[in-house]
């Protein structure tokens, strides 16, 4: 790489007095004169990464000792592999602070940086079966130094993680979690734990996640230390412990401990980050900066709101979170922040289309596809939740077709094959409306109460808006008038709550025809005026999403995002089905 001819100029006269000075003194003035170059040009406005590495390279000109060799190679490597895109270089130079460091007693920081790096260069091109075995021995001869040791068991553990080889990983965790009680460190210890009961929970191995959970909250509960650090466990804790609920949803269940997830990041928000370091070294772990948790709470908070019922307390933490993630990314790449933004998007897209905000849905689920277009893991991730989604938007415009196709592909794309609470309500108001349609109406009304008892004990309130306003509708079926106003008007109540576009515009077709019946003349007017207001809502979010050119989405079904979606000339889906 060619540099101006005033810095190789200046960079000339100093290796010239360097060569004459080390005659007589300690090298290190020289190694000094040139790191301070480099750190200058590395942390200048922009980085100057080209002159910073050309002083680097200048050290090897003096031939110097093991330590200082092994160091600017790692220096070298480290600089090019975080501020450039030459990564053999970066390899080469990360290959030899590893070899020649192993030779130097006393140089674990140089050792083990160099192994740590070199190990996610090697993963960052696919060589895992390069880094696995680099970490192993890094990790067989950490053993003496409490940091690295616990630090390299958890970039082992989350290397198998990534490759889905859970077992592998807790594994892993569980030795660290040993090792960190044998050197004293409560706190990793709880670290090394609560990250295996998040894999457990992952694996869905309950049965081992329940006694780990309660040793955790023992553990975090008794650590007397650093009080953010204290808070940040705290909340790692609830997190698993409020997401567990949630899986299994369990949405009523779950309130006393999203509260005290909620009152436990206030308490961090309140707290200074002292820069004091532990006495232990091995207690030097964050989980997640402060930032990140709170949008992590935000993130859970959400998915309750979404779950339960309660639209507008979703989007305004949504939005909360979202301007959150949007300065945070400014300064920040970590692509955990990413998967939160993905996360969110996802849940306000079920939002849209639940409150009759499909061209707004549709728009999120094309933002989707371009964050996973970013990252290939990323959508190997959530490629079945983002096929899903497109199915519920295809099922919203009557796009059925397209729905059973995106369906498919989401079925094709995941293992997840377990039902929730709310999923296990969920089918039997499936079967109720499929009775319904095959005219067995007491058939249909066993399930649809089994739906009511089991989404009144969890609060999911869309289900139990649902089930009445289809009971109401068998029993206006059935002649019974009076029954069937004392299921519609809660449905509209609760539906208007949420609000469920959909729920409202049946309610109120319902109630016109209730009120007809039972000759309320005006309030069957209101209602009938409510029904085309909540009709030309509709219909005009329909002509909107359909005119969009990310309404072609719904045609893609293999293989990743499509990087550009063309224009088409107008909605193609009919609209009989929703009015």
């Amino acid at each position: 790489v060619g540099a101006p001819a005033s810095f190789c100029a200046k960079l000339k006269n100093l290796l010239l007095w360097g060569k004459m000075a080390s005659n007589v003194e300690a090298p290190e003035r020289w190694y000094l004169a040139l790191l301070g170059f480099a750190e200058h040009f590395r942390t200048s406005s922009p980085p100057k990464i080209r002159l910073c590495v050309h002083c680097l390279q200048a050290v090897f000109q003096f031939k110097p000792p093991q330590r200082i060799e092994a160091r600017t190679h790692l220096q070298l490597g480290s600089v090019l592999y975080h501020h450039t895109k030459n990564s053999e270089l970066a390899r080469s130079h990360l290959e030899k602070a590893w070899f020649i460091s192993q030779q130097v007693p006393q140089f674990e920081d140089v050792k083990f940086e160099a192994a740590s790096i070199l190990s996610e260069l090697f993963c960052q091109q696919n060589l895992v079966d390069s880094a696995k075995p680099l970490l192993r021995k890094a990790i067989q001869i950490s053993q003496q130094t409490p940091y690295w040791h616990c630090r390299l068991l958890f970039q082992l553990a989350q290397l198998h993680t990534l490759e889905k080889d859970l077992v592998s990983a807790c594994d892993l965790l569980g030795v660290g979690a040993e090792y960190a009680r044998v050197v004293g460190s409560e706190y990793t210890r709880a670290l090394f734990l609560l990250s295996k009961g998040m894999l457990l929970l992952m694996e869905r191995k309950l049965g081992e996640v329940h006694p780990l959970l309660t040793l955790c909250g023992t553990i975090v509960e008794n650590w007397q230390g650093n009080p953010i650090q204290k808070e940040s466990l705290r909340v790692f804790f609830l997190v698993l412990q409020v997401t567990h609920y949630l899986d299994a949803g369990q949405v009523k269940s779950v309130k006393p401990c999203l509260k005290q997830l909620q009152q436990c990041i206030q308490t961090i928000s309140t707290l200074h980050d002292d820069e004091i370091l532990p006495s232990n070294p091995a207690d030097l772990f964050h989980w997640l900066p402060k930032e990140h948790m709170c949008v992590l709470v935000y993130l859970v908070t959400v998915m309750h709101s979404m779950q339960a019922g309660y639209l507008e307390k979703a989007q305004k933490y949504t939005d909360k979170a979202l301007m959150q993630l949007e300065k945070l990314k400014m300064l920040d790449c970590s692509p955990i922040l990413s998967t939160f933004q993905v996360i969110l998007l996802e849940h306000i897209i079920m939002c849209r289309l639940v409150t009759g905000h499909k061209a707004t849905a549709l728009q999120e689920i094309s933002q989707v596809c371009q964050l996973c277009q970013q990252s290939p893991r990323l959508f190997t991730n959530h490629a079945a939740q983002l096929h899903t989604l497109l199915g519920l938007y295809c099922i919203s415009v009557n796009c059925m077709d397209n729905a059973e196709a995106q369906f498919t592909t989401a079925l094709r794309l995941t293992t997840h094959q377990e039902l929730s609470h709310c999923l296990r309500a969920a089918a039997f108001y499936i079967r109720g409306l499929l009775s319904f349609f095959q005219g067995r109406y007491n058939e249909a009304k066993r399930f649809l109460r089994e739906t009511l008892k089991m989404s009144n004990a969890e609060d999911l309130n869309r289900l139990t808006a649902c089930s009445l306003v289809l009971l109401g509708h068998i029993f206006y079926v059935l002649g019974n008038h009076r029954e069937s106003n004392n299921m519609v008007v809660p449905a509209m109540q609760l539906a208007s709550k949420i609000p469920d576009m959909s729920v409202q515009l049946w309610s109120s077709a319902l109630l016109k025809d209730l009120n007809k019946a039972l000759g309320n003349t005006i309030d069957a007017h209101e209602a009938a005026q409510m029904h085309q207001n909540f009709s030309q809502q509709l219909l005009q979010d329909h002509i909107a999403a359909c005119s969009l050119p990310e309404h072609n989405l719904i045609s893609w079904t293999d293989g990743p995002p499509p990087v550009q979606i063309q224009a088409q000339n107008g909605p193609t889906t009919s609209l009989a089905s929703l009015l």
